[in-house]
């Protein structure tokens, strides 16, 4: 019903950048709040940073003033620049939404298959 795709990972030294884009497609009627997530080999998948359909945004203290969150409503797709890249930023990044597909049904959680990121020291 829903989809979500990342892209825009890869490969990158130490202190660059990159960003990272979820676009959203299928049976939606509204998307409310979007994340980005990761999961680094052995550890646990964590929170990176949040936006609200009101543009409202959360992120973790290991990113704040180095990644921004933001989207784009009208092409359900959700972006994430980040910048002054660590090695501890390498994990594969997650999208995730909550999507609306139904008049009369509930907002239901959907993710993305993915994208790896990897930063070199």
């Amino acid at each position: 019903q829903v989809q979500l795709v990342e892209s825009g990972g890869g490969l990158v030294q130490a202190g660059g950048s990159l960003r990272l884009s979820c676009a959203a497609s299928g049976s939606i009627i509204h998307i409310n709040a979007m994340g980005w997530y990761r999961q680094a080999p052995g550890k646990q998948r964590e929170l990176v940073a949040t936006i609200t359909n009101g543009g409202s945004t959360n992120y973790a203290d290991s990113v704040k003033g180095r990644f921004t969150i933001s989207r784009d409503g009208a092409k359900n797709t959700m972006y994430l620049q980040m910048n002054s890249l660590r090695p501890e930023d390498t994990a594969v990044y997650y999208c995730n939404a909550a999507v609306l597909t139904s008049p009369f049904g509930r907002y239901n959680d959907y993710w993305g298959q993915g994208t790896q990121v990897t930063v070199s020291s």
